[in-house]
């Protein structure tokens, strides 16, 4: 284990921590050397998470004679990026009516459609670099196991159709549909979507890692950068001077002097069974890659592992005062009981499935809850983030719409309506904890009312939407 990788074990032999399970698999990395001193470059991007990787990738791509320099605060991967559910999904992050202020109807659909290319873009981008993320495009089930849950899955649906999104994008399936891929206990329905591949986090973004070492990007990790200003990004071990300096955080950004407000770090924590037995699996009838979530407020999502098992996640303690990020991952022993209860609810013949490994990260949350992208051409800085959990493909695009940005092109993704979005901070403290704790309160209310009978949705619901503006 290296210098970071802290984890315990409890006492039922889950081991809890450690980064990841993800990280458990391949093995924590040793970090590469930290920055030596001043240094001067082209671009200097902050953070080696996947959009950090990304920008990097395809700007030494096209333009391989630029000098980029990439500062990480711990090792290339040690975020979200290799700590999500593994769901390269073309699921949008926010409200469409925020980004259709932007770039109107049009520019929704093709901000959803660009979404879709990049599922595929990220596919061949392993392929071509010889990448093993044991990728597999089987598509993503979001299944309903209430009235209220089949109520908003409809209305989602006929809201893709007002937008213009078909059944190309997604598409219901009917009680009997989803028993035949995958038997979740009390379905209902479910939306189908064929944008989705299952990915194992870790592989991917380390690959990425190597790939973008290989085109010649310098990435110094152990490196925490802890101010951005336009022309440098300062270090305690030196200052890189560069025209163009990039923000690439996400739910990290508030350690950065200046920064705390701008996007909030909200927590989502998974579990990790043992493998799954033969006749478990014959029971689920879990026979493909699918990914698979519910239609809760307070939802969960799920990937079948190459290796057997099944990966859970969802909210714990969605948020720490003062902007505060976990140790290593470790996560708190309610969390790890409760999301075990809604594996087991979903899943009953996992009941007696040990777990192997539970984990938690954090993603930004921008005030509107919307992603954007950005990059000041007077300044030179720019930055890229606010996926509020759907980051996983949104990073591929953002890197690619930030690479497009830096050399100046004026593309179709420079157009889409997430590009140089200014949204407002979020409230000082204690606001902030007051706002985020009520607000998954009443969600986790409305879904215990659901739950209990209501055939529609809970107004509570929509009064947690009004109350912090998602």
């Amino acid at each position: 284990m290296s210098e970071r990788g802290y984890r315990t074990r409890r006492s039922d032999g889950v081991t809890n921590g450690g980064v990841s399970f993800w990280y458990g698999q391949t093995g924590i990395p040793s970090r590469g050397p930290a920055l030596p001193g001043d240094r001067t470059a082209d671009v200097c991007i902050v953070g080696a998470g996947l959009t950090g990787l990304w920008t990097a990738y395809f700007l030494a791509t096209w333009q391989p004679d630029l000098r980029i320099v990439v500062l990480e605060k711990e090792f290339a991967g040690f975020g979200a990026s290799g700590r999500n559910g593994g769901w390269l999904s073309a699921e949008l992050a926010g409200n469409r009516e925020r980004y259709a202020a932007t770039g109107g109807r049009a520019g929704v659909v093709a901000l959803t459609r660009a979404m879709e290319r990049a599922v595929d873009d990220v596919i061949d981008v392993c392929a071509r670099e010889d990448i093993d993320a044991d990728i597999v495009k089987n598509g993503v089930l979001h299944v309903a196991r209430s009235e209220p849950q089949l109520a908003r899955m409809k209305a989602a649906l006929a809201s893709n159709a007002d937008w213009g999104i078909g059944e190309d994008h997604e598409r219901p399936l009917t009680r009997r549909e989803v028993h035949d891929r995958v038997r979740v206990e009390g379905a209902l329905g479910a939306i189908y979507s064929p944008h989705c591949a299952r990915v194992q986090p870790a592989k991917l973004v380390r690959g990425i890692a190597d790939a973008v070492r290989g085109l010649g990007v310098t990435i110094f990790e152990g490196t925490e950068v802890t101010r951005i200003a336009p022309g440098r990004a300062v270090t305690p071990f030196g200052v890189v001077r560069a025209d163009t300096v990039l923000r690439c955080l996400e739910g990290y950004t508030a350690g950065v002097a200046g920064a705390r407000r701008e996007w909030l770090p909200m927590n989502s924590s998974m579990v990790a069974t043992e493998p799954l037995p033969g006749d478990v699996w014959d029971e689920i009838g879990w026979n493909g890659a699918e990914l698979v979530g519910d239609a809760a407020n307070a939802y969960s999502y799920a990937q079948r592992t190459a290796d057997g098992r099944i990966a859970m996640g969802g909210r714990g303690v969605p948020y720490r005062y003062a902007s505060r990020t976990d140790t290593d991952g470790i996560t708190q022993d309610r969390t790890i009981s409760s999301l075990a209860a809604i594996l087991h609810s979903q899943f009953p013949a996992t009941q007696d499935v040990p777990l192997a490994h539970a984990w938690c990260g954090v993603l930004g949350v921008p005030r509107d809850w919307c992603a954007s992208v950005a990059l000041d051409p007077a300044t030179g800085l720019g930055w890229a983030g606010g996926y509020v959990g759907s980051g996983l493909t949104t990073t591929h695009l953002a890197g690619r719409t930030l690479a497009d940005l830096v050399l100046r092109r004026d593309t179709e993704l420079t157009r889409l309506p997430w590009t140089n979005r200014r949204v407002r901070g979020w409230e000082p403290e204690p606001l902030r904890w007051l706002g985020v704790r009520a607000m998954y309160l009443l969600y986790r209310e409305a879904d215990r009312r659901e739950a209990t009978g209501l055939r529609r949705p809970s107004r509570i619901t929509r009064v947690a939407n009004l109350l912090t503006g998602r």
